[in-house]
């Protein structure tokens, strides 16, 4: 057992109190991933598309399949202990999805990166988050095998019918999904490192499921008739809920574009028929500007996040008229605010219409263990 994590979050008696939490009755042991994927197969959504790329649509069933063969590939190949973070790299594509489900299967803490990411970012991840292995898109190895020259990494297995495809193929279908505690660690999301180093915070197993059923469900009200897409990669919080979790728990499907430029978003969700939108007011704005009549007829709600959504944009969609409603990340029901060192999450309190912090817990990697006096000015 791997107690990295553990060991590098604050004493207990340092934490806030957790207000609302025992409201979503989570039992003590959870692997998250048994609610978004093997959860939808038994529930007779096996058949059913989850994931759509430019070449493919892939099923809940053959995710489970996929992410099941990975969690034995890191187990009976990789020596993978429970705790151990896994490096993935890759753009947003299907593989790098059933990675991230294999890691979490398998008990390890997930840790996704951009694919614009160079050898001095990824350096200093591993070296952070004390990784050994990786499991990378093998377009994108060049970086990654020079940030492993001189680090602790020691496994790199590529994927695009590449290694491990071929490691999988002898594996069994099934797997028994390690039984992780409801505030075991399963994700390591780092920041950019724009406006420095890269920046890590931990996520727990049942957060994977609250900004599902604490945002999602009662804000975007997804049915398995959605279909979501998006410009944010999969490493961004805002990408892996979005694109990947939110759809999957409501059973609905996703459409992951590698390169998600605004003029490649606009003609995707024409063709796809996409019904709600994940991207930036900038692409908002790039959209509005090309918009035609019937371009976006099949959306329904869109979310905005990255940066704030000018009044102008507001208004210029609103006058346009093509969507249902609007949802802004800055003014839903609840939303999720995370930075450096505190994740919050905020609902709106009825009937007063006002906000109030239901959950806020410090999120801290070893460079942080100095800094846990609280923030000035928070709830």
């Amino acid at each position: 057992m791997d107690t990295f994590a553990k060991d590098n979050l604050p004493p207990i008696e340092q934490w806030p109190d957790f207000r609302n939490l025992v409201d979503l009755d989570y039992p003590e042991k959870i692997n998250c991933t048994i609610f978004f994927l093997d959860d939808a197969v038994a529930e007779g959504f096996g058949e059913q598309t989850v994931i759509v790329t430019p070449d493919q649509e892939n099923s809940y069933a053959r995710l489970q399949k996929d992410a099941n063969q990975i969690a034995h590939v890191l187990l009976d190949d990789c020596g993978l202990l429970p705790g151990n973070r896994v490096l993935l790299r890759a753009p947003n594509t299907y593989m790098m999805a059933a990675c991230w489900f294999g890691v979490i299967k398998a008990g390890g803490i997930a840790v996704s990166t951009m694919p614009l990411f160079r050898e001095k970012e990824l350096a200093v991840m591993i070296e952070k988050a004390q990784i050994k292995i990786a499991l990378c898109d093998v377009r994108l190895a060049d970086e990654l095998q020079s940030a492993k020259s001189d680090s602790m990494l020691e496994q790199v297995l590529l994927f695009g019918e590449s290694e491990l495809e071929q490691m999988m193929s002898s594996k069994p279908e099934s797997f028994e999904n390690y039984p992780s505690k409801a505030d075991d660690t399963c994700l390591i999301a780092f920041t950019s490192g724009t406006t420095g180093q890269p920046k890590g915070t931990m996520h727990f197993q049942r957060d994977m499921l609250t900004i599902c059923r604490a945002y999602s469900e009662p804000v975007l009200a997804p049915t398995p008739e959605d279909r979501f897409i998006g410009s944010p990669p999969l490493a961004f919080t805002f990408g892996l809920g979005g694109q990947l979790l939110f759809p999957m728990y409501a059973r609905a499907s996703t459409i992951l574009l590698e390169q998600a430029t605004p003029d490649l978003l606009l003609p995707a969700i024409k063709k796809h028929q996409a019904s709600i939108v994940f991207t930036s007011p900038t692409a908002y704005r790039f959209l509005l500007a090309k918009l035609q009549d019937g371009d976006l007829s099949s959306v329904r709600t869109c979310v905005s996040a990255g940066e704030t959504l000018p009044k102008p944009t507001w208004d210029s969609w609103k006058e346009k008229r093509v969507l249902k409603f609007w949802t802004e990340s800055a003014q839903p029901s609840c939303f999720i605010f995370s930075c450096l060192h505190v994740q919050m999450i905020f609902v709106r309190d009825q009937p007063e219409n006002r906000w109030k912090v239901i959950k806020r817990r410090w999120l801290m990697i070893p460079e942080m263990k100095s800094r846990r006096e609280q923030p000035e000015n928070l709830p």
